[in-house]
């Protein structure tokens, strides 16, 4: 007998799937690309942003402290220039007070100097430089002063004589008689022209004390005339 199966036999529903194609996926991955480029970027700004107002803050602070070292440095300059100015006024004035003292020392090195029959009619000194003239009864006078001189821890040496010259004096004589007239004898007179150079201040050794009856130069003159 033949069987005829009317209700068929069971049938498998397939299950659904939700698959993407090729080009989903693509479209999904640039996006997903796009999403992190954007972050990417985003934070990179974000960074340089940051670095930016850093650097900003560092640059107002740098300008700040020049402001300041500018200041100090107007100030350490104004002190360098007064130092200088009082350097220099102390400079002057012991540049003074030792000028001040070398002629008293140079009046007592040419009195000390002095020879018998010689005697002075003027001392001059313009700076270093000093000219002294004279006149004397004898050659060896002068020539005694002139290394008087040169021996002076004041003068440097040579002492030079640059100019001499020999002039004849007549010199009254003892009368004769009443009326009559009177005698009349003549002396030779050199007249001479020294020249020398003071040491300098610096090294300028101190002048050494006047003895009794010693003055200046001028001074002394006449006594030593007088001999």
């Amino acid at each position: 007998m033949i069987r005829i199966n009317l209700l068929g036999g069971e049938r498998k529903v397939a299950k659904k799937t939700f698959t993407f194609d090729s080009g989903r996926q693509i479209m999904v991955a640039c996006s997903l690309l796009l999403v992190l480029a954007v972050a990417g970027i985003g934070y990179w700004y974000w960074t340089l942003l940051q670095a930016s107002q850093q650097v900003d803050a560092e640059i107002a602070e740098a300008r700040r402290e020049q402001t300041r070292l500018q200041s100090i440095l107007r100030d350490v300059s104004a002190f360098d220039q007064q130092r200088d100015e009082l350097q220099q006024r102390v400079a002057l004035i012991e540049q003074l007070r030792g000028g001040q003292s070398i002629p008293v020392q140079l009046l007592d090195e040419v009195s000390k100097s002095l020879p018998d029959m010689l005697w002075l009619t003027d001392l001059e000194q313009k700076g270093n430089d000093v000219t002294i003239q004279g006149q004397s009864t004898t050659l060896i006078a002068l020539s005694d002063f002139v290394g008087n001189l040169g021996n002076s821890p004041l003068l440097v040496k040579p002492v030079e004589i640059v100019n001499s010259q020999v002039d004849t004096v007549q010199v009254a004589g003892a009368g004769g008689a009443r009326g009559a007239a009177a005698a009349r004898n003549s002396v030779d007179l050199i007249k001479f022209t020294v020249k020398a150079q003071l040491v300098a201040p610096k090294t300028a050794p101190a002048g050494r004390g006047s003895g009794p009856g010693r003055g200046a130069a001028p001074a002394a003159s006449p006594a030593q005339g007088g001999r």
